[in-house]
């Protein structure tokens, strides 16, 4: 008897992709080397860098929403299916991606579809995440897990969403009368403009911007960036958040900011340092209001998002 192909699981695994960060003072010079490696920064910036994790005890909260994220995706999948294992890698920290791959192949795992906690197409974001992959599939004696990928979500619904829903939780901390007035800057990794030029990056958050606005009723969709660095002479984009706000708010015309880093998934040291600690310093400065909304983070209505993604596929 011939077997049904349909009632074959397209996959008998499910992977979650983050990014990974130290969860102690003595990983953060390993951590920043590994995501530097190959590129030509100077160890001074690195020196910089690190000092930005000091106020948060050399703790970044990446790892800590991660497992968070993958309790209650593996809790959706469990209440709904499809009930598979799922598994967690780092691109620059424990759990390394090359070692989950080596224990999901050990594990008997043949066919994997992976989830990039990165809504927007970027090398930094999403394809260094493949070319890792890639590069540990080859390494492996046993058998490597096939791994298929869950398609960009920059755009969905349950995305976008759960963002407007952090957003309008920030505008209720501006005061009743102001709330209406209140700027509404949306915040994002800044990358080389020249790699912005090879990928849909720029576009993208825009298009994402534009929705979550739209979904709040509110006209303003301006987009700013921070976490930049690099040599000074190289085009990155902008405007720089700090910039943006030196410029604009200079004259006293604005009272109260939300700030929406939605170029983020999980909250990072670019969040919890460059916005709440510098941004939140500079507005102080200037006289200004600030508050900052919420990442999704494991949001229901994400959670519910990746499992339909991967439904879609199995």
């Amino acid at each position: 008897m011939e077997k049904d192909e349909t009632k074959i699981p397209s996959c008998d695994a499910v992977l979650m992709i983050s990014f990974g960060g130290p969860e102690r003072p003595d990983e953060v010079m390993p951590f920043l080397e590994n995501v530097v490696q190959g590129k030509n920064v100077p160890h001074e910036r690195l020196l910089e860098v690190a000092r930005h994790y000091e106020p948060f005890g050399g703790v970044s909260p990446i790892n800590t929403q991660s497992r968070a994220l993958l309790a209650s995706l593996l809790n959706e999948l469990n209440a709904h299916g499809p009930t598979v294992p799922v598994y967690w890698g780092n691109l620059y920290w424990h759990p390394m991606l090359a070692d989950v791959l080596r224990q999901m192949a050990d594990d008997g795992v043949r066919r994997a579809l992976a989830f990039v906690t990165s809504a927007f197409d970027s090398y930094s974001g999403r394809r260094q995440c493949i070319e890792e992959i890639d590069r540990a599939r080859k390494e492996i004696e046993t058998e490597a897990p096939q791994i298929e990928y869950l398609r960009e979500f920059y755009n969905n619904p349950g995305f976008i969403e759960p963002t407007a829903e952090r957003v309008e939780s920030a505008l209720g901390e501006v005061p009743d009368e102001r709330r209406a007035a209140a700027r509404l800057i949306y915040t994002a990794h800044s990358i080389p403009a020249a790699m912005a030029k090879k990928c849909d990056y720029e576009v993208q958050l825009r298009e994402a911007c534009r929705l979550v606005s739209e979904l709040l009723g509110r006209s303003e969709r301006q987009l700013a960036y921070h976490s930049r660095s690099g040599r000074p002479q190289q085009q990155w984009l902008g405007p720089q958040i700090g910039d943006y706000l030196r410029e604009t708010c200079r004259n006293g015309e604005v009272d109260d900011v939300v700030l929406v880093p939605i170029g983020f998934v999980c909250e990072n040291i670019e969040i919890v340092y460059d916005l709440d600690v510098e941004v939140a310093a500079l507005c102080e400065k200037l006289g200004i209001n600030m508050v900052r909304a919420a990442v999704v983070g494991s949001h229901p209505r994400f959670v519910q998002m990746i499992r339909e993604l991967i439904a879609e596929r199995v």
